[in-house]
């Protein structure tokens, strides 16, 4: 695990600049590795960059003792109270306060407690951040704020604490947004994410906080943004997903492979050799067209997952740009796999969540088109 960890595709070392240690940082000998949940990695991230660049901070309400999830746990005792402080319970100037800091200079790494109550900050994040190298001629840009947020489900969050509200900046030009499904790619999105010249949105699955674990990098690392991975390569249905659904998918794909008995009438034999493709899309916006159209064009299938609604949601986007660029070789419509179009219900929540038997049946009704 350590070597496979060490050989993450696209991991670039970075030194204590915060600069690749060599082109293509591809040199992983010496290197150690160390057993972390996703929470840990993400702290991990935050001090590497407090570590080596003076003038980053981390703020966000609660975050001085170590946040409702503990990923800055030690950060305000490491680095001192003046870098890694408290804020009032005010999402809009929490955003605007990084927006401000970012514009002079420093670099801000902002936590929203939870992603449902990002929305109060909208227009700073949309109308201010997206918008500030534009509207200033290029003379000011924000591309040192990050914004963290805890996002998707846990089971029992119900309407405030399990939205997936990503979708709601897919046409905000001048945002990135960000989701990573594990540890590994949580410290090095995050780190990379924090470098780049452009204001991004990290959204963290909380579930996947604790029960996501790997053997981590102790080093700095970036991963590519607007980058997908391929997890699975395969020749017959493309599965495109993000965050916490990645492992509904992999679940699913099990399944059509290997049914249980109360499965099996419903998984033709016919199916169960299948090759599915599953690509973690990784960054939301903007997305790698690129790969998910050439997976598109080999399998000629496509099932969008996602835990927001249908309507408005990232699938929307990703189905209309396939389908006008794969058209001919499409052998059956675009399906989408979301959670229902309504608030997410706190005992239904089970329910409103796409689980692996709703993947599994978009699958078996895809390949039989």
């Amino acid at each position: 695990m350590r070597e496979a960890s060490l050989k993450t595709p696209g991991l670039t070392w970075l030194d204590e600049d915060g600069e690749p240690s060599l082109p293509g940082g591809i040199v992983s000998s010496g290197r150690e590795t160390r057993k972390m949940n996703t929470y840990q990695a993400i702290r991990d991230a935050m001090s590497h960059a407090l570590q080596r660049d003076e003038s980053a901070v981390v703020f966000g309400e609660d975050v001085a003792f170590g946040g409702v999830f503990r990923c800055t746990m030690g950060l305000a005792e490491e680095f001192g109270r003046e870098r890694v402080f408290n804020t009032p319970l005010t999402e809009q100037g929490i955003a605007g306060f990084g927006i401000g800091m970012a514009a002079m200079g420093q670099t801000a790494i902002a936590e929203i407690q939870f992603a449902d109550y990002i929305f109060p900050a909208f227009d700073q994040l949309v109308n201010e951040a997206a918008k500030i190298r534009y509207r200033s001629g290029g003379q000011f840009n924000v591309g040192k704020l990050t914004i963290r947020s805890p996002t998707m489900s846990v089971g029992h969050g119900g309407l405030y604490h399990s939205q997936s509200p990503e979708g709601f900046f897919i046409g905000a030009a001048g945002l990135k947004v960000v989701i990573p499904r594990s540890p590994i790619q949580a410290k090095g999105l995050l780190l990379a994410s924090i470098d780049d010249p452009n204001p991004v949105i990290f959204f963290e699955p909380k579930i996947l906080y604790r029960s996501a674990v790997e053997q981590v990098p102790t080093s700095p690392y970036t991963l590519p943004l607007s980058q997908a991975e391929v997890l699975i390569p395969g020749e017959d249905l493309t599965i495109l997903t993000w965050g916490t659904p990645v492992y509904t998918a992999q679940s699913a794909i099990d399944i059509l492979r290997n049914p249980p008995p109360s499965l099996e009438a419903h998984v033709p034999q016919s199916l169960r050799s299948a090759k599915v493709e599953l690509i973690d899309l990784r960054t939301i916006v903007p997305w790698d067209v690129e790969t998910v159209v050439k997976s598109v064009n080999k399998t000629r299938r496509l099932l969008v997952l996602h835990e927001a609604g249908s309507i408005g949601g990232v699938g929307s986007e990703v189905a209309s740009v396939v389908t006008e660029r794969c058209f001919l070789k499409l052998e059956a419509p675009v399906k989408r796999v979301t959670g229902w179009d309504t608030p997410v219900p706190l005992i239904y929540e089970k329910f409103y969540i796409p689980d692996a038997v709703r993947v599994l049946d978009a699958i078996v009704e895809t390949l039989t088109y």
